[in-house]
C-alpha cells in the first residue's frame, strides 16, 4: 500500500469507532471498491452531518455512536434542505457548490446502502424510509465550468519553461537580501526544480509525486511507475512517461540526493526533505510540496498557481499536441469527460494565439 493510502487507512480506522455501527458496516462494504482516501472523506462528511443532527435536536443521542437508524428514518425533506443551507455557510465559511453536492452525495450513498442493500436478520432493509432518495443533487462539475475557473491561472506555452528556469536559478535574485531564505533555496533548488520540471513534463498528481521511490524512476526510458488514483490493486504500478526536458533536472537532483539529504539506509523515497534538527532526510509530505510551489509561484507573479495547476498546465499543453484519449491516458483519468476541460481551455488558448499572431502581423 502506498504511503498516502496507508496514512489515510490508519486515519480511517481511527475514526470509525466514533461512528454509528451502521456507518462502520457501510465503510467495510465499500472498502474493496474505493480507496481509503475516498472513504475517509465519506467519514468526515458523516461527522459533519451527525454533529449537525445532534446540534439541531433531531436526535436525542448524546454521542454519534448512539444515533439510531430510527432517527434517520424520521428525517424530512425540509430537514435535509436545512442541512444544505447549513453547509452553504458552515461556520461562517461558505462551501462551494461542488463541496455541498459531494457531502450530500456521501449521505445518499450511505442511505442507499442501508435501505437497498443491507438487511437485518429477518431479511428486511436496515433503513425502512430513505429521505435522501427524494433529494435532488445537481451536477455542478461541468468541463466548461471547470475550464472557466482555470482560465488565466495556468502556465501557457513559454511560461512553462520560464517557471522551471525561475525555480532553477531566478528565485535567488528575489531573496538575495534574505540570507536565511537564500540558504534554504540553495539547499533545495535542485530538488524543487526536479519536482516542478517532472510535473510540468508529465502531469503527475501531487500524491503520485509524494509516493515515488527511487526505484520507480527510469531515466533511460523516461518513465515513472505510480499507483494511479482509483486503482486499488496494490501490486501494480502504472508506467507514466515524461518528456526528455525533465531529465537534466532529475539527474542533477539524484547526484545531490545522498549528500544533501543523507537518507537512512531504509529510506526509499525519491524526493526528500531534511527537517530542522534531523540528521537524516525523509519523504517529502504533500503539504511541503504544495507550499513549495506556492512559494515560487508568488515570486514568479502567478499567485494562483498551485501544484495541481502545474498538472493542469501540462495537460493543456499536452492536449494541444495530442488527442483527447492520449491526454486521458497520460493523466490517468477514469472518464474522458474529466479530460474535456482541456478542450475548452485549448480553444481559448488557440484563439488568443491567433490574435497575437494577427497583432504581430499588423
Amino acid at each position: 500500500m502506498n504511503v498516502l493510502k496507508a496514512k489515510d487507512r490508519a486515519e480511517l480506522e481511527k475514526k470509525l469507532p466514533d461512528m454509528p455501527w451502521y456507518v462502520d458496516l457501510f465503510i467495510h462494504y465499500k472498502l474493496p471498491d474505493l480507496s481509503p482516501s475516498t472513504l475517509l472523506e465519506y467519514v468526515r462528511d458523516y461527522e459533519t452531518f451527525f454533529s449537525w443532527l445532534m446540534a439541531e435536536g433531531l436526535t436525542q443521542a448524546q454521542k454519534m455512536t448512539d444515533i439510531p437508524l430510527e432517527d434517520l428514518e424520521k428525517l424530512r425533506v425540509d430537514d435535509i434542505d436545512t442541512y444544505r443551507l447549513f453547509l452553504a455557510d458552515q461556520g461562517g465559511r461558505a462551501n462551494a457548490r461542488v463541496t455541498i453536492s459531494r457531502k450530500l452525495s456521501s449521505l445518499r450513498s450511505l442511505f442507499h446502502y442501508l435501505s437497498q442493500i443491507a438487511e437485518d436478520e429477518n431479511l428486511n432493509p436496515l433503513l425502512k424510509r430513505n429521505v435522501m432518495a427524494k433529494i435532488p443533487i445537481k451536477r455542478v462539475h461541468r468541463p466548461k465550468d471547470s475550464a472557466a475557473k482555470l482560465e488565466g491561472k495556468l502556465l501557457q506555452e513559454e511560461e512553462i519553461s520560464e517557471f522551471i528556469e525561475f525555480v532553477r536559478s531566478g528565485y535567488a535574485a528575489e531573496v538575495a537580501d534574505n540570507p536565511q531564505a537564500l540558504a534554504a533555496y540553495e539547499q533545495n533548488r535542485a530538488r524543487d526544480a526536479s519536482i516542478v520540471s517532472l510535473v510540468l513534463h508529465s502531469g503527475l498528481r501531487v500524491s503520485e509525486v509524494v509516493n515515488l521511490n527511487v526505484d520507480d524512476l527510469d531515466l533511460k526510458r523516461r518513465i515513472v511507475f505510480v499507483f494511479r488514483k482509483g486503482k486499488n490493486d496494490e501490486t501494480f504500478k502504472t508506467p507514466v512517461y515524461f518528456r526528455k526536458d525533465a531529465v537534466p533536472d532529475l539527474e542533477l537532483y539524484l547526484r545531490e540526493r545522498e549528500t544533501r539529504y543523507r537518507p537512512g539506509k531504509k529510506e526509499k523515497a525519491l524526493f526528500l526533505a531534511l527537517a530542522n534538527g534531523r540528521t537524516e532526510g525523509s519523504r517529502m509530505t504533500k503539504r511541503a510540496i504544495q507550499e513549495m510551489v506556492v512559494k515560487y509561484a508568488k515570486r514568479f507573479g502567478k499567485p494562483n498557481l498551485s501544484i495541481h495547476k502545474l498538472r493542469h498546465s501540462f495537460a493543456t499543453d499536452y492536449y494541444m499536441r495530442n488527442d483527447l484519449y492520449k491526454t486521458q491516458e497520460q493523466l490517468g483519468h477514469a472518464s474522458p469527460e474529466t479530460t474535456q476541460v482541456y478542450a475548452h481551455l485549448t480553444d481559448r488558448t488557440m484563439a488568443e494565439a491567433i490574435d497575437r499572431g494577427v497583432e504581430r502581423d499588423g
